[in-house]
Parts: C-alpha cells; structure tokens; sequence
C-alpha cells in the first residue's frame, strides 16, 4: 500500500445520505465521492461529443452531463450513451419533453431544474419516464433562476429560498413514490451556496450534488471551487462534486480531483509535493514538476512523490512519500524509496529515472491490493 497511511487527525467524518444509482456509480451512502463534469460541444455533434465524453472519463470522470436543448439533441444522445464508458446525464431546462425523450435514450439520470422545468404536471410526466427507465434524477436548484414565487416572498435570491425550492420538489417527487433523487442548491457566490447547502443538508437525507456554478475561467474557478466546495467536503457534505469552469472540461475533473485528494477523500494518481523554488535549489524545480506532471498523467494508481530543491525541507517532505528527490550540490541530488533515503543521481538524469521508479511504485502498490 502506499506510504500515506489514514491519521486520526485527518479524518472527515460525512453526513450519511442513502444511496442512490446513476448508472452503474453508486452517489450517497458510503460511496466514494464522484467527480462529474459536462460536455461544452454542441450535442448534436456527436462525433465531437463523444471524444469530449471519452476524454473527460480517462480524465477519471465518473459521470458525465450533457445538455439536451432540443429534438435532435435528444437523438443525438442515444447515440452517444452506446459509447459513452461512463453514465451520462441528461441536463433539462424548459422543455419538459426533453426529459422524457432522455430517459426513453437511455439517460442514467435527468437533471431537472424546478424554476424553469413547468408545473408539476409536467414534473410527473418526466418522473413517470425516469421510473419506467430506471433512470434517476437530480434537482437542481440555481440561485439565478429561482421559481417567481419564492422571488417574491424573499426579494432576491437567497439561501432560504433556494432551499425551499428545493424541498418543494422533493416532495414531488416523494409524493410520486420516487426516490431515486439527489438534489444540489447552486449558486456563483461562495457564501450563499455554502450556507444553502449546509441547511440542506440538515433536512434531508438525500445525496447532495456539489458545484459552485458560474464559478469563473481557469484559475479564479479553481479558487471559488476550491474555497468553496472544499469547506462543505470538510464538513462531511457532498455525495458528487461538478467543478464549473469555464475551461476544458477536463480541468474541471483534474481540479475536483485535486479538491478531493486534498482533503483525502478520493486518490487517484501521483501526488505531486514541491517547493515552489527559490536561490537554494539545485535543479529547475518548476520546470521539472511540469514536466513530470505530463509525464506522469498514465498512473491511475494513488500514491506521492515529493520534489523539493534543497536540503532544508527534501529530507523531511520524503520521509512521507513513495518516491521523493531532494536537491542537493554539484549537479546531484537525492532520490528517497519509500520515505528512506536510497541514493544519489545526477540532475540531467532524474527526470527519465523518476518516471521509472513511479512507475515501478505503482506496480508494487496495484500488486499488493490485487488478489
């Protein structure tokens, strides 16, 4: 197993959620925490949309969303759940058919939101679809398109009112015998979707669906996420996350990743620690952790490497990693095997022999854990 071992003072204890099914991935319960994403092409280009599918899976996607604008989205999409490796869901705004076609394409789950979806009619329409094919559902519940209603009783929106959308709509759907549901209460502000979710999570038992949405490009998205799903993932909330980046949507995975592992919730891949350098480095660090990361992206495998430029923390950061180097003179550093030093090599040589022992780590570890 690798180095990293569970430490009391680490734990997160998570709310406990029953279990529901979108596709083959279990959300809720004792679950591992998904990651999702969705597509950004057009639908009815298939061809590119699956590639996009494709991609983000092997990104470790584990559920994958796909809007479903019109008709010929909907035929579209049949085509692309028979090749799609991972569930997909069907996002639902405004034209309730659409849902129903979605199901009848094979969706493993609608998402459906209340404020713009129609009446409950309409509602029951799309729940009777997504029982007759065992496909689940999520509410989905957005500060910036709230029920008109529930505007007016508050003014503007609020927590207290996405909230109470959302619960009006689980009780549809309970009122329907349909179970099969997660909810999420997004917003684009940190502090109204934080505090949303937190009184959510108090009054239903329902796995809760993660996002901050509209959250911003690359980096100022990776921030807003990062602040704030990663304090509601402390807290034990959250069955699935959605990083909302405006950027490939295979960022978004690596960053919910990143969230995930940080928090140690959810590994996958080489832990990269390093220094971010300074007159004490005894090689490029910068340029090397950057190349290791496109280096390393075919390792599945959870475990850590440590990368640091100089003797003053290597030695320690690698006491607690399954591969370290630590930079030391003369255009030499050296290489640790699991937290103990191991020996020296040269600078010009590190890379290509840091690759080889990651590697040959993650075999050790996938054998240990492979019956």
């Amino acid at each position: 197993m690798s180095i990293n071992h569970v430490r009391p003072w680490r734990n997160i204890y998570r709310r406990k959620s029953r279990q529901i099914m979108v596709g083959s991935v279990p959300v809720g319960g004792d679950a591992p925490i998904s990651v999702q994403t969705m597509t950004n092409t057009v639908t009815t280009d298939i061809k590119g949309t699956i590639a996009q599918v494709q991609a983000a899976a092997e990104a470790g996607a584990d559920i994958v969303r796909i809007s479903v604008p019109d008709q010929d989205s909907s035929r579209a999409l049949k085509e692309i759940i028979k090749e799609s490796p991972v569930p997909i869901v069907a996002d639902i705004h405004f034209h309730y058919k659409r849902g129903i076609e979605a199901a009848e394409a094979g969706a493993a789950c609608l998402r459906i939101n209340p404020g713009n979806i129609g009446s409950p009619d309409r509602v029951r329409e799309v729940i009777k679809a997504a029982r007759d094919h065992n496909c689940s559902i999520r509410i989905g519940v957005n500060a910036g398109s709230l029920e008109k209603h529930l505007l007016e009783k508050y003014g503007e929106p609020c927590p207290n009112a996405m909230v109470e959308s959302g619960l009006d709509h689980i009780k549809i759907l309970q009122d329907n015998d349909f179970h099969e549901f997660k909810i999420s209460v997004k917003a684009s502000d940190v502090f109204m979707a934080a505090t949303a979710y937190q009184s959510l999570a108090e009054v239903t038992d329902a796995p809760i669906h993660l996002g901050i949405t509209e959250a911003g490009g690359l980096t100022s998205g990776t921030i807003k996420s990062a602040i704030g799903l990663g304090n509601l993932l402390w807290m034990g909330i959250g069955d699935t996350i959605r990083v909302s980046l405006s950027a490939d949507p295979v960022q978004e995975v690596k960053v919910g990743f990143e969230i995930l592992k940080s928090l140690g919730l959810r590994h996958r891949g080489v832990n990269i620690i390093s220094c971010p350098s300074c007159a004490r480095q005894g090689f490029d660090v910068i340029k090397t952790v950057e190349t290791l990361e496109k280096r390393l992206e075919h390792i599945k495998t959870p475990l850590s490497l440590s990368i640091i430029g100089c003797v003053v923390n290597g030695p320690g950061e690698a006491l607690m990693t399954d591969v370290g180097f630590t930079g030391g003179g003369a255009g030499h550093g050296m290489v640790y095997w699991a937290g103990k030093q191991d020996h020296k090599i040269e600078n010009e040589k590190m890379v290509d022999h840091i690759v080889e022992l990651v590697e040959k780590r993650a075999s050790e570890i996938e054998a240990a854990v492979t019956p």
